[in-house]
């Protein structure tokens, strides 16, 4: 069997953070590749920031979302709806736990128009200290549609 067929997509990957009172957002436009394999989908996208490139892989299936970033920033994070999952932040000064509570986890994905989103809702903690409550959507839709 040869290699997963990709389609060349564009990802939009917008991030809320809410925590007291307080609300960041972060919004991101960036181009990538969506592939299935075995029973998961794949979405693989990359983005440059200050301290270097940074690789996003988002693996999908059913109620389940991993997370992995490596270069610049290494990270991996996974989501079970309902379920309290650990996790990494690897940092220049080592290694952080972090967790995530996953409130909201919904996946969809149009065969016909080609495109899908994922839209997480979640609590975060990193070393075992609230770091707030994060809602991420990626839209990504196959590009030139």
């Amino acid at each position: 069997m040869g290699p997963a067929e990709q389609t060349p997509v564009k990802v939009t990957v917008k991030t809320a953070i809410y925590s007291g009172s307080e609300k960041d957002t972060f919004e991101l436009t960036t181009f990538g590749r969506y592939y299935k394999k075995a029973n998961s989908s794949y979405l693989q996208y990359d983005e440059v920031m200050e301290e270097g490139d940074v690789h996003t892989t988002v693996k999908m299936s059913g109620n389940e979302v991993l997370i992995l970033r490596s270069g610049a920033i290494k990270m991996r994070l996974h989501f079970l709806l309902n379920k309290k999952t650990p996790g990494n932040y690897k940092t220049p000064y080592g290694l952080l736990e972090t967790s995530a509570l996953t409130k909201r986890l919904d996946l969809d994905f149009n065969e016909e128009k080609q495109e899908g989103h994922v839209d997480l809702l979640y609590e975060m903690a990193i070393q075992g200290a609230n770091a707030g409550t994060y809602h991420m959507t990626i839209n990504y839709k196959e590009e030139g549609k």
